[in-house]
């Protein structure tokens, strides 16, 4: 048999296995597929102590616990004040001008408690100055008080929830009256007052835990050891004059307050 002839015998043969299904070329021995499987290289198992390390969680530091532990460190309004100073959890401090601790006579009987700096008071790095201030002090003069007295039983003390100025004169939040609130109960305790004026919604929320000026001033509580007493807020007052029949009523009732424990 010739070429040709091989060729087209060899052509009929492929044609006929098509016909019975073999489509693919397959070697002239068998294949052991089990060996193959066996002769791959098994995946290399990682061990517990190959992994890497887990990133660490950066600690966040509880701002009241800080402020609890600086303020507990303070033994006196001076230490206290430069422990407020240097508290840099609170962003407040990052806008405002001037740090704001404390007025008048330390030693006095009374002590009142405002809300936060405004811009005047940011200004100035006192408490109530500006219109507010002015009108406090024509309501204490109108009790025979005096922020500028020496003599403790005429002079009062004045301080706010918070020293530094908020943007805009807003609110106060929550997280900025709790983180600053252990310097405020450090600075009652080492002031020692007979009675506590609080000055509006904020200083009632600090130290009462509730708010809603309107209803609850007038009305003497105890808080952080002593008397106290919730007032509307000069600023308040400049506001809504016809409130200032309210607060010559709590003006007396402070005056009667501090006759009677002498």
């Amino acid at each position: 048999m010739d070429s040709a002839d091989t060729y087209w015998a060899d052509r009929a043969l492929l044609e006929w296995q098509v016909e019975l299904g073999a489509d693919e070329a397959i070697q002239d021995t068998p294949v052991d597929r089990y060996a193959l499987d066996a002769a791959k290289p098994k995946p290399v198992e990682k061990k517990a102590d190959d992994a890497p390390p887990p990133i660490p969680k950066p600690v966040v530091a509880d701002p009241v616990v800080l402020a609890q532990k600086a303020a507990a460190a303070a033994n006196d309004l001076t230490q206290l004040a430069a422990a407020m100073q240097a508290f840099d959890q609170c962003d407040l401090k990052r806008g405002a001008k001037n740090f704001v601790f404390a007025d008048g006579q330390a030693a006095a009987r009374v002590m009142i408690v405002g809300e936060a700096p405004g811009r005047q008071e940011d200004i100035a790095g006192k408490p109530f100055v500006g219109q507010a201030g002015q009108l406090l002090d024509k309501m204490l003069a109108a009790i025979g008080l005096d922020r500028g007295a020496a003599d403790p039983a005429e002079a009062v003390y004045i301080s706010n929830v918070l020293p530094w100025r908020p943007p805009a004169n807003r609110t106060p939040d929550a997280e900025e009256i709790a983180m600053m609130l252990p310097f405020l109960e450090r600075h009652v305790a080492l002031a020692n007052p007979d009675l506590l004026i609080l000055m509006g919604n904020t200083p009632c929320q600090a130290v009462l835990g509730r708010a809603g000026i309107t209803r609850i001033r007038g009305q003497w509580t105890e808080v952080l050891g002593r008397p106290a007493i919730p007032m509307f807020h000069p600023a308040y007052l400049l506001r809504q004059p016809a409130a200032k029949r309210e607060a010559w009523a709590d003006l007396l009732s402070i005056k009667a307050r501090l006759r009677d424990t002498k």
